[in-house]
């Protein structure tokens, strides 16, 4: 099987005054169409600039990044953009909502800077905020959401364009733990129906729903291993019950 993603000797260096900082230190990964991975790591470790690397928010120093096919580590800025609206699904933990937009003009906002005709922009969020159970809430701003609701609109949103990743930045990270495990549960569906979820966190218990596990430390890659003992939405909510 051909890899969606490959980094080939990935370095990232940043000058402050006359200090400089190596970020990543040689990142070799390949992640493959349909997997679920989570990337894990101390302050300090990479992570974070990692993650920036594969949603193409950053350029590496050097070293080869190949995204479904295309050389990205060259790109221009603009070019980046593009293959970000494209490629690629956001969810942060911040949830990143326009405040005085509703849902489904939230959703709908890739699909504007992707150039889709109005009709069917609205005609393909209505679809995504239904799989993601806020059919009720396309009227609805932000401040009138749950926490739980604004991500999966988040969610929604990160669908919309049908990317080929979804990269999901700490997204339980301002929920309490049972909206988390719902979140969770969320993400589980999104993999199973087939697309590649590549999930950011510094929580052990987030991370064992994750398929394989790759913990970065000083820039490198520790460890990356499969994981044996998956948490499923079913499992956690038996806390709750």
């Amino acid at each position: 099987m051909e890899p969606i993603i490959e980094l080939s000797n990935i370095k990232k260096e940043y000058k402050i005054g006359t200090e400089e900082i190596h970020a990543l230190s040689g990142v070799s990964l390949n992640i493959y169409k349909n997997e679920y991975v989570a990337l894990m790591g101390p302050s300090g470790s990479g992570k974070s600039t990692l993650m920036n690397m594969l949603g193409c928010l950053d350029s590496p120093t050097s070293g080869e990044y190949i995204l479904n096919n295309l050389a990205v580590a060259k790109m221009t800025d603009n070019e980046l953009a593009e293959v970000r609206n494209k490629q690629i699904g956001f969810v942060f933990q911040t949830f990143n909502l326009l405040p005085r937009s509703s849902t489904l003009e939230n959703v709908m906002l890739p699909l504007i800077y992707a150039g889709i005709e109005k009709s069917k922009r609205i005609e393909m969020a209505k679809n995504v905020l239904e799989q993601v159970g806020l059919g009720n809430r396309m009227t609805h701003k932000p401040n009138e959401l749950s926490g739980g609701q604004r991500q999966r609109v988040a969610i929604a949103r990160a669908l919309v364009n049908n990317p080929a990743i979804i990269l999901a930045d700490e997204p339980t990270g301002n929920l309490d733990s049972k909206t988390s495990v719902e979140i969770m549960g969320l993400l589980e569906d999104i993999h199973k129906k087939g697309n590649t979820i590549i999930l950011v966190t510094h929580e052990e218990d987030i991370a064992m729903h994750a398929h394989r596990i790759v913990r970065l430390k000083d820039g490198i890659v520790e460890s990356d291993t499969e994981n044996k003992n998956i948490t499923s939405f079913a499992t956690r909510m038996q806390n709750f019950a």
